[in-house]
């Protein structure tokens, strides 16, 4: 559902969020391991992250990514946003140019519902949450 940049981005983003005391810094290598991400593939993910204004960097000794807002006003679909566009939103489920309720796919109907569904799920599902979730052990970035 997710592209594979997007699955990385969302992981990356839980990970920074829940380490200790909300706004620690983690460089690339810490991050690009705690998802299991080729380090390259995830500085070019972190990059568009911080051009979306989700992450900000910092140079140096103790530099590193580092989210300066607070978690729980950055919303899952933020993050889809900002990698995926807005086609998980909007778009047809079999990929056609033009399919709306006047001109329907033939999965068009029920594929709303799920794609509402979901929508309505990234829009209300808060980095805090997701990051706290991690933090008490009741789910997990890798296996």
């Amino acid at each position: 559902m997710f592209s594979k940049t997007c699955k990385y981005a969302i992981n990356a983003m839980i990970y920074v969020a829940s380490l200790p005391g909300g706004n620690e810094r983690s460089g690339l290598k810490d991050i690009s391991k705690a998802i299991n991400s080729p380090e390259a593939f995830t500085a070019k993910i972190l990059q568009q992250l911080v051009k979306s204004d989700l992450l900000h960097s910092m140079k140096g000794p103790n530099g590193g990514f580092y989210i300066h807002r607070d978690t729980h006003q950055i919303f899952l679909s933020e993050i889809v946003q900002a990698i995926d566009g807005d086609l998980i939103f909007t778009g047809c489920a079999l990929g056609l140019e033009k399919c709306s309720e006047d001109h329907p796919c033939p999965v068009h109907h029920k594929f709303k519902a799920v794609r509402d569904h979901l929508t309505g799920m990234l829009m209300t599902t808060s980095l805090k949450d997701v990051a706290d979730s991690v933090n008490v052990g009741s789910s997990f970035l890798k296996i």
